[in-house]
């Protein structure tokens, strides 16, 4: 329930199901990634117009990033089921975690109180975080704005 992560702070471990693997095991964890970069990107809700197009712009980098040394993994609180429909939709690279009991999101604090059309309800915070080798936090950005962003979290793991 860490709600205020700071660059330099360790990032929080886990070991949740993600695409790509047998269903229901716990399967990608921090420690999967030790001696890479990793970006992982928190987003609302598959096959919704903003999240498509985050997805798309970071399969589209994916090269990229990988030339950085930089994993990239989403995550949000949808069923394996749902992101496998998605990654097939949209021929996505990166892996996706389903979160559905939200232990990463509150690890995150991306699970946060949002309000639309005067309605308060509990959902994801668009919000990435880049990760050092060593699991250092190196870069957060909140409340993120699609555009351009894929090319800041880029520009900040080449760096």
């Amino acid at each position: 329930m860490t709600e205020n992560l700071k660059i330099g702070d360790t990032a929080p471990d886990f070991s949740l199901p993600a695409t790509g693997t047998a269903s229901g095991e716990p399967s990608l964890s921090l420690s999967a990634f030790k001696g890479r970069k990793l970006v992982i990107f928190f987003y609302p809700k598959d096959n919704t117009p903003g999240c498509t197009t985050e997805s798309l712009e970071f399969t589209a980098a994916a090269k990229d990033f990988d030339k950085a040394n930089t994993a990239i993994v989403g995550v949000s609180a949808d069923s394996l089921k749902k992101h496998d429909n998605f990654i097939a939709k949209h021929q996505l690279s990166m892996p996706l975690i389903s979160d559905e009991d939200h232990v990463l999101l509150n690890a995150f604090g991306v699970w946060v109180e949002k309000s639309m059309y005067g309605k308060k309800f509990m959902g994801i915070e668009r919000a990435t975080y880049l990760i050092s080798q060593d699991g250092k936090i190196l870069q957060i950005w909140r409340k993120v704005k699609v555009k351009g962003h894929v090319e800041a979290v880029l520009a900040a793991a080449q760096s």
